[in-house]
């Protein structure tokens, strides 16, 4: 019986450790395609113009006016309580 019992502790650690090792792999695994994922993103990212231009909002007012009149009818309060601060073209 005393051999039995040594046997179960083995195989008990035994299998902790390999499901350790399981997870390790496995999260390298995963660390590596992320990384993979993230490279290929910036080099995405990297090939696209970054385009600035420093051309003026043509009918400024106009825009404004639908912006703050599209944002009262959702909100749906006046458009005098409506007080836009900044505006600028992205």
């Amino acid at each position: 019986m005393e051999s039995f019992d040594w046997f179960v502790v083995v195989m008990g650690i035994g299998t902790v450790f390999v499901g350790l090792v399981c997870i390790i792999v496995l999260c390298s695994i995963v660390g590596a395609i992320c990384t993979a994922v993230q490279k290929r993103k910036d080099a995405n990212t990297a090939a696209l113009p970054i385009v600035e231009t420093a051309e003026p909002i043509q009918n400024r007012q106009e825009i404004i006016a639908a912006v703050s009149a599209a944002v009262a009818e959702e909100l749906g309060t006046d458009i005098s309580a409506i007080r836009i601060l900044s505006f600028k073209k992205i």
